[in-house]
């Protein structure tokens, strides 16, 4: 599968507009496209799936190594594999944009903000692809889009300025209705807030589809790793508006190993009967109150205390809590298994990517093994003196004074978030 990235001066210059205005120029061409995003983030993703009709990829070189990246690029499907990056093209100590388009050896297309600029969209281009070789970085910028540009002298001007190892891949014109609301964690989920129709496929007949696969290039294929087999047991996952944060690899990992049954606990459904839950992340603070009265999170607390195998994930972890205070003062009752009161503040807690070391056999690891994730977060957690932590920290910030993986029974709740290239749901699902 061919790929490109589409990657951009600094964060906030029209990212994820021109990724799904390029998805959709390009499915209109009658091309299938697998969108994937780079970086661990869950709420961009959401709106490429919403404009390509099929999840979206998650590329990190610390979450997965370069390796682990490739492969986890090959398991898309489609004709063309459109990547979104993250911050600004070389931003980023972990895991950049210019670090995954070197580690799949694809061409970058760079979005340029040309709002009050015609020539110096040209000139910014052409810094950041000089600024690879200088470097010394594998990082082949292959041309732009411009983000909300006029189309006639404004766009002329902009493809007249560009040398010739520099192509134009078409324009975003400027639109109100192609801005996507925000909030504490980020964009409005794809399936809150999808851009108009009608608008975005304005946008799309401004991309030049021909240039954009006449360029791109398939990387190569790492050695297949060893599958795990399948057991009988059954998982159970929360799915709904508070817990929507999760890797589509996850759940892809947990399906070829067990039965995956979702559940919706703000919505009043009941624990389906399971071996074993999973919570992601998610906006539990948007939903206190349907949790709080949620006949699953009963059943879960109940069948917790009973041994059953529980993983909170950030939201997950918050739901587990014995109570969680939303940032305008309101406290609601959670699950109660995990010893902790949670409070939202009004900035973020913690942002970064993250690698625990267990202290001991966990649900995700064994004793002395090391995990990467990430994590975001505006809450914390008053943890009780008596609980006991599985990971200590070495990147990252976790619950509390460098520890992370609050433990009560056989439920552990993190705030890091874990991709399943380091093997720890594998982890999970022996367990069972």
């Amino acid at each position: 599968m061919n790929g490109i990235v589409i990657a951009g001066t600094r964060s906030g210059v029209g990212k994820t507009v021109a990724t799904l205005a390029v998805i959709r120029a390009l499915n209109t061409a009658g091309c299938s496209v697998q969108p994937a995003k780079a970086g661990p983030d869950f709420i961009d993703p959401s709106h490429h799936e919403s404009v390509a009709s099929r999840p979206s990829r998650t590329l990190d070189c610390w979450l997965q190594g370069e390796a682990g990246l490739r492969r986890n690029y090959h398991r898309g499907e489609g004709d063309v594999c459109v990547v979104e990056g993250v911050m600004g093209l070389y931003d980023g100590d972990a895991s950049s944009t210019a670090m995954i388009a070197e580690a799949l050896d694809v061409p970058v297309v760079l979005v340029v903000d040309a709002k009050a600029g015609m020539e110096s969209v040209a000139a910014t281009a052409f810094g950041f692809r000089q600024y690879a070789a200088r470097a010394g970085r594998d990082v082949d910028v292959a041309g732009v889009i411009a983000q909300r540009a006029h189309g006639g002298r404004h766009e002329q001007g902009i493809r007249d300025a560009l040398p010739d190892n520099l192509a134009y891949f078409g324009r975003i014109p400027p639109s109100d209705d192609l801005e996507i609301p925000d909030r504490h964690l980020g964009l409005h989920m794809g399936d809150e807030s999808p851009l108009d129709t009608d608008t975005l496929d304005t946008a799309a007949e401004h991309i030049r589809t021909e240039r954009l696969l006449d360029i791109a290039r398939t990387p190569a294929r790492p050695e297949p790793t060893v599958k795990r087999s399948p057991t009988e047991k059954r998982i159970a996952v929360a799915r709904d508006e508070a817990f929507c944060f999760y890797y589509p690899a996850t759940i892809e990992r947990f399906r070829e190993r067990t039965e995956v049954v979702t559940f919706a606990p703000t919505t009043g459904e009941e624990l389906p009967d399971c071996d074993g839950v999973y919570l992601p992340g998610g906006y539990p603070e948007l939903h206190a109150d349907s949790l709080e009265q949620s006949p699953a999170m009963g059943q879960l607390a109940a069948r917790a205390d009973d041994g059953l195998p529980v993983l909170g994930e950030c939201g997950g972890l918050m739901a587990l809590a014995e109570t969680l205070t939303t940032a305008d003062g309101e406290t609601y009752g959670m699950a109660g298994v995990l010893p902790a009161d949670v409070r939202m503040h009004d900035r973020y807690q913690a942002l970064d990517h993250v690698e625990l070391r267990s202290r001991t056999d966990t649900l995700t690891a064994s004793a002395g093994g090391t995990l990467r994730g990430h994590e975001f977060h505006y809450s914390s957690a008053d943890i009780d003196s008596d609980a006991r932590f599985a990971f200590d920290i070495e990147r990252g910030a976790g619950i509390e004074e460098g520890q992370d993986g609050l433990m009560e029974y056989r439920t552990l709740g993190t705030y890091c978030h874990i991709h399943p290239e380091s093997g720890a749901f594998d982890t999970f699902i022996d367990l069972l």
